[in-house]
């Protein structure tokens, strides 16, 4: 399954940036390149870096990671309610509310960095488990209508986006 095969009714305008940064891509090659390339940058910075904010009222590096993984994780709820075919309209959620309600920048950084890898790979294993058939199932969240399929470029292209951030910004 390839980036450039979905439609732009597969999901919210709020996500095409992601969807688009990612070129032309095969789901599972960039789930697991992303993963490789988040964690190999990440892995061996000071904590001084971990909780360097560059602006006031901006997210430390600590606090953009757990804030990837409780995207990733509910993306994937998402994913796996859509593929069920249920019609509940899912609520949106204030990542600004999540972030500081996270603890992130209290927490070992080599803790975030393992959940993350393992929130990542059950996503993989979520989106290996689907039928082609449940790829295309749609689902509502915060109104819009999303596909399964469409769930996993944008997990990707989310966790992607906050890494172009950090090595601009932070590193």
């Amino acid at each position: 399954m390839n980036s450039v095969q979905l439609n732009e009714n597969e999901y919210a305008p709020f996500y095409s940036s992601y969807i688009e940064s990612l070129g032309e891509v095969n789901l599972f090659d960039v789930l697991n390149t992303s993963l490789k390339d988040l964690v190999s940058t990440l892995e061996n910075l000071p904590e001084e870096k971990l909780i360097y904010s560059y602006a006031e009222g901006k997210w430390t590096i600590k606090e953009l990671v757990q804030h990837i993984i409780d995207a990733e994780r509910v993306l994937s709820y998402r994913a796996l309610r859509f593929s069920r075919n249920d019609a509940t309209n899912l609520p949106g959620f204030d990542e600004d509310w999540y972030v500081n309600n996270s603890n992130g920048n209290t927490r070992n950084f080599k803790d975030l960095l393992k959940e993350f890898i393992n929130i990542r790979n059950a996503s993989i294993s979520l989106f290996n488990s689907f039928t082609p058939e449940m790829m295309f199932l749609t689902g509502s969240a915060n109104n819009s209508d999303m596909t399964v399929r469409a769930l996993g470029f944008i997990i990707a292209g989310h966790q992607m986006h906050h890494l172009k951030i950090i090595k601009e910004k932070y590193l």
